[in-house]
């Protein structure tokens, strides 16, 4: 059978790029081939089962900061389609979008399924022939086609849009069409650090902290949370986006420094310690906890590092012992040994090399009238909905340019 477009995935990207082809032209026929029996599987898990559908940043060039790889090709894509286009293209079609403290943004329902069945509402409204449980075998281009091969029957169509994610099936047929593959790692992971003497402080949270790994020049700043295995929250969830090829590189063995306080100084530490000893001297360093750490962190902090002196008064704590407290403060090392995935959210960086695609249309450089959407490509965002924020950019385009081509 003969389509002019086919679009290879089912999931956020796949959707919105058949949707996208349709709208721009509604007499296409158009053909959306999905492997296993579940649409847009990773939109049912995300945010808890609640869908972080974007994320409240209006602004292009502030917006491809959140982007490890893909910062500087998203820039014009982001002038066409965003947030802002996002979170109308959701309202108008009676799923109004909420914005929560931290900038993510969710369906005022707080299920996924309100957004799965916005999607799929549209793309039945549209006509869009939709086929589950459908792998393609091979897939061959022709001067003016491209040929799919199935189980039982082949498909031709003139566009073909290849939103695979990080399937390696996806992966071979972008490198079998002429792509280069970036060898994708993963990307937006917490820290295992079985050594961490913090680990029984299990849930504990610290508002800002500021990471970085010996070695790699980028620094993460954002709140902290210890768990029993480790580290996670958003700032090392950041620094894993950032950091994932050197950890990759590294074997996930590599030492994590902490500052405790980065909104201050060593030596303004050192200062505000002395001060106490001076002001305060008959009181405990405990009951004072002058930078407002979690109790029990705080009296981890000064066991390991005042040992026996840590419950008496400041008077017999030593000025030596005070900087080394700052310095532990400001210089934490510990040593990650692995890493653990995100939730049940899994993100990877790497995929098709970004200088091979044309992202005014997102139509490939080496293979005319193929085009990609989604993480296929070698993007990948930060946590906080600028993974999705990406599939429905890219795929808007795609589906929009393959319409026309």
């Amino acid at each position: 059978m003969i389509y002019d477009v086919i679009v290879i995935g089912g999931g956020a990207a796949g959707v919105f790029a058949a949707i996208a082809a349709k709208n721009t032209n509604p007499l296409l026929s158009v053909l959306l081939l999905e492997k296993t029996g579940t649409m847009l599987s990773k939109v049912r898990i995300s945010g808890g089962g609640r869908c972080n559908v974007t994320h409240a940043c209006f602004e292009p060039a502030l917006l491809v900061k959140n982007y490890p790889r893909g910062e500087k090709e998203l820039l014009g894509p982001f002038h066409r389609f965003q947030p802002r286009d996002t979170l109308e293209w959701f309202q108008s079609r009676g799923t109004p979008l909420k914005t929560e403290e931290d900038g993510r943004m969710f369906p005022v329902t707080d299920r996924s399924e309100t957004i799965i069945d916005t999607l799929l509402t549209e793309a039945k409204r549209l006509n869009i022939t939709i086929r589950l449980k459908t792998s393609v075998l091979n897939i061959k281009k022709e001067p003016n086609s491209f040929l799919l091969t199935l189980a039982e029957e082949t498909l031709s169509c003139k566009n073909l849009i290849l939103t695979t994610g990080s399937h390696p099936q996806g992966f071979q047929w972008a490198q079998h069409l002429g792509h280069t593959i970036v060898p994708p790692v993963p990307s937006l992971f917490t820290f295992n650090v079985p050594s961490s003497p913090l680990k029984e402080l299990s849930g504990v949270a610290v508002e800002k902290v500021s990471l970085h790994l010996p070695g790699f020049a980028y620094r993460q700043a954002g709140p902290l949370l210890i768990t029993h295995f480790g580290f996670s929250g958003p700032a090392v969830l950041k620094l894993s986006a950032w950091g994932a090829r050197f950890l990759h590189e590294h074997q996930y063995r590599q030492e994590l420094i902490i500052n405790w306080l980065p909104g201050s100084s060593e030596s303004a530490t050192v200062d505000l310690l002395t001060s106490l000893k001076e002001n305060a001297s008959q009181k405990t360093l405990l009951s004072e906890n002058p930078f407002k750490f979690p109790k029990n962190l705080w009296k981890v902090f000064l066991a390991s590092t005042l040992g026996e002196l840590s419950q008496e008064p400041l008077a017999k704590i030593s000025l030596k012992l005070l900087r080394s407290l700052a310095q532990r403060l400001h210089h934490d090392p510990y040593l990650i040994e692995g890493k653990t995935t995100h939730k049940e959210e899994f993100v990877t960086c790497g995929g098709v090399l970004l200088k091979e695609i044309h992202f005014k249309t997102m139509e490939s450089k080496e293979c005319p009238h193929l085009f990609f959407a989604g993480e296929i490509l070698n993007i990948d965002g930060v946590t906080g909905g600028f993974n999705f924020q990406n599939a429905w950019t890219t795929g808007f385009i795609a589906g929009s340019s393959a319409a026309v081509s």
